[in-house]
């Protein structure tokens, strides 16, 4: 049962997170080069972004399954207790936290300047892209510590 439980657990971070951090990486510099005219925004540029941003919402919907999957997992091989997952929580928490705090309502942000008609300034971008970055950087090293596991008898 925990290869098992292990498996889905690998396969839903995969599918799921995957998918957002490659999203919310692009969203900042796609929203960058939409360009706003007389006639309103490129079309074609909005849909991208407006895709991006749906990709971001709808796959971090179903990452929720991801931790889920990781307690039963975590439960079922008897480590709820160690420092590395106990690590592994806290900086998935994080991660979530930036994601619904930071890199979510900012593409909600942008998105409503380019309906407005409005351009997207640099900054905006730059800023977003920081915490899409910060992001990212917390889901790698929990991806690290799931291989590693330090302190683990079954780690490397």
């Amino acid at each position: 049962m925990t290869k098992f439980l292990l498996s889905l657990h690998v396969l839903a971070a995969i599918v799921a997170i995957g998918p957002v951090t490659v999203a919310a990486s692009m969203f900042p510099p796609a929203a960058r080069r939409v360009r706003v005219g007389a006639d309103g925004p490129d079309i074609a540029g909005v849909g991208t972004v407006r895709l991006l941003h749906r990709i971001c919402r709808v796959y971090s919907g179903i990452g929720l399954a991801v931790p889920l999957l990781g307690f039963a997992t975590a439960a079922a091989m008897g480590v709820l207790g160690d420092g590395w997952l106990v690590t592994s929580i806290a900086l998935t928490a994080a991660a979530a936290g930036v994601l619904v705090a930071f890199v979510l309502p900012r593409q909600d942000e942008l998105l409503e300047r380019l309906d407005e008609r409005q351009t997207v300034e640099r900054d905006s971008t730059v800023r977003l892209a920081m915490f899409t970055g910060v992001f990212n950087l917390l889901w790698a090293t929990v991806t690290v510590l799931m291989i590693v596991r330090p302190g683990s008898t079954t780690g490397a």
